[in-house]
């Protein structure tokens, strides 16, 4: 019996581990509705009636053209994720269209619940992911050019860059409904409420007047 709870134990991991991913859907389609009268809640939106999808509830005509890059950054994040496409919703995929002007970057973030496949269709991309300290906070980074693929790992740190003198465009393919984002700088001098700049100086190793000009910048939002 006094191995009964490490055996507990491993289970408990094991249904977390199972449950870290978008679940499997139990029914044919479940598209995502604001109506609440009539919807059914299901991790994390509500379903309309199956009887009443159409056809149009699972196109999403978003992508079709190029996102404004004029702006500090040069780039642009078009989302298809389930809170701009209904029908994704609980078939655990989705997708963004992302336009880079000439030297355009899209800084770098993480998607807490979604690996990234993106594959290049204009262009010439910088890319590249950071390894968690358990592998040191290795660096992984490749120049990647027109029809060129790369993968993105769930939840670690990267980055794309247009190195090339011309407009770039990428897709991206990602592992669940609802990726999320988390924009490195945005999240760490652009938090809300404002992290203490006793908390940031001593983790950056930065004078506190340094802290005070990268909180007080606009950090600017590209999706």
């Amino acid at each position: 019996m006094k191995f009964l709870p490490i055996t507990l134990l491993i289970l408990a991991l094991a249904t977390a581990t199972a449950l870290a991913y978008d679940p499997s859907p139990l029914q044919d389609i479940c598209v995502a509705t604001n109506d609440l009268e009539s919807g059914v809640f299901v991790n994390g939106k509500f379903c309309k009636d199956p009887k009443q999808a159409t056809a149009d509830d699972f196109v999403f005509m978003g992508l079709r053209n190029p996102g404004n890059t004029s702006n500090p950054l040069g780039s642009k994040v078009t989302q298809a994720f389930v809170q701009q496409f209904p029908g994704l919703n609980t078939l655990g995929i989705s997708m963004a269209r992302i336009d880079f002007a000439p030297g355009g970057l899209n800084p770098p973030h993480t998607h807490p619940r979604g690996t990234e496949l993106l594959v290049v269709v204009e262009g010439t991309l910088l890319v590249g992911f950071v390894t968690s300290d358990q592998l040191n906070n290795t660096l992984f980074t490749k120049v990647l050019y027109k029809g060129d693929v790369f993968v993105f790992p769930i939840g670690l740190i990267h980055f794309q860059l247009n190195i090339g003198n011309t407009y770039a465009l990428a897709f991206s393919g990602l592992s669940s409904q609802n990726p999320g984002l988390i924009t490195i700088a945005n999240a760490v001098f652009g938090a809300k409420a404002p992290i203490s700049a006793d908390v940031l100086t001593k983790a950056f190793q930065l004078d506190k007047k340094v802290v005070d000009h990268l909180e007080a910048q606009f950090w600017y939002d590209n999706n």
